[in-house]
């Protein structure tokens, strides 16, 4: 069959807008505590949750809504009081990714500069500070007197939704099955769905071919590759 020349394409880069979200079991208190915001019992919130688990997502839409500014925890490293001190100021609503591997002396400023300024931080990681290995005692009791909130990976179902959500998208139709062959078989995160669905896009077109378990498979396999 001949192939439709088609262009390699980057895909663009996620939204993360809030109509975006699919809200399911594993996230739902997730978002709750997003959206208690301004009225968190301290000036720190912290969330948790594997790779494309949708953490980051949350994360955007906190600092959309709060104003926030996103640094990298690892980028903290050396910076001084004075250096934290301006960033507080320049903006008061902080999201910290890879907030785990942060010094911990930087954290323990910011959130004491965030308790003085009225501002709030946002710390993101794999895993909640509870599982971290803090040698710092008064940062450990600061965040132990913190809300911490986990993200679960997809379930099923919204997984599923997520992959409907990037197909109607993209004004794909797919097959009867597919949907769930791609659940069964796929790497469970959203950034997965939407990479899969953009293989599926190309692919189908390139081929003019349907969007069904055998494309589906052929996808997979090569994305695997």
């Amino acid at each position: 069959m001949a192939r439709q020349l088609t262009l390699d394409l980057a895909l663009p880069p996620p939204t993360y807008a809030r109509e975006d979200f699919v809200v399911a079991p594993g996230n739902r208190e997730a978002l709750a505590w997003i959206d208690r915001w301004p009225d968190w019992p301290a000036p720190a919130l912290s969330l948790g949750g594997p790779p494309g688990s949708g953490k980051t997502h949350l994360a955007q839409i906190w600092a959309r809504a709060a104003g926030a500014a996103v640094v990298e925890g690892p980028g903290l490293d050396g910076k001084s009081v004075a250096d934290l001190t301006d960033l507080v100021a320049a903006s008061p609503a902080l999201v910290v990714e890879q907030a785990d591997r942060a010094p911990e002396r930087a954290l323990f400023h910011l959130y004491n500069l965030a308790r003085e300024h009225r501002g709030w931080l946002l710390l993101v990681a794999e895993a909640l500070p509870a599982h971290w290995s803090i040698a710092l005692p008064d940062l450990a009791s600061r965040l132990r007197a913190a809300p911490a909130v986990a993200v679960s990976p997809p379930d099923d179902e919204l997984l599923g939704s997520i992959i409907l959500k990037q197909l109607a998208d993209r004004q794909l139709h797919a097959a009867p099955g597919v949907v769930h062959y791609l659940v069964a078989h796929m790497e469970r995160s959203g950034e997965a769905a939407r990479h899969v669905v953009a293989a599926l896009d190309r692919r189908a077109l390139a081929e003019r071919r349907e969007i069904d378990r055998r494309l589906a498979a052929d996808v997979l396999a090569e994305l695997a590759s």
